[in-house]
């Protein structure tokens, strides 16, 4: 059985919520991704940053991401999975809440992230796709 440890990216790097979306956007340019995970300061899973909210829910709206916290994109329950859930079930909450990033969760904290690509490279080519010539 493969769970979600098996195939995540580990020790995914974050923003506080305290820092600006300004430090969230170029810690996307610095890592070449479209999201990045918001921690509290007790280091518990906020949320996530996307590209588009900083645009759609800061930048059209007026607002200044040096000066808009992180944090002020965390509105309600973060979508997580465990780090123990099966990859099936990862699968299945990616595709319910139409996400392309997941970040895992242990014991409250931050351990991982699993992305489409680490989905399918989770699989056997049988499962997820055909092989990719070399």
């Amino acid at each position: 059985m493969t769970v979600a440890r098996d195939i995540m990216m580990p020790s995914p790097q974050h923003v506080n919520e305290n820092d600006t979306l300004a430090d969230a956007a170029r810690l996307m340019a610095e890592l070449d991704v479209g999201s990045v995970p918001i921690c509290g300061d007790d280091g518990m899973l906020q949320g996530m940053a996307t590209d588009r909210d900083i645009v759609v829910k800061c930048l059209a709206r007026g607002g200044d991401p040096r000066n808009a916290p992180a944090g002020s994109l965390a509105d309600g329950r973060p979508v997580a999975v465990s780090a123990d859930d099966e990859v099936w079930d990862v699968v299945e909450t990616m595709c319910q809440h139409r996400i392309r990033l997941v970040p895992v969760i242990e014991n409250d904290d931050l351990v991982g992230v699993i992305g489409q690509a680490e989905v399918a490279l989770g699989f056997a080519p049988d499962r997820s796709g055909p092989d990719v010539p070399e």
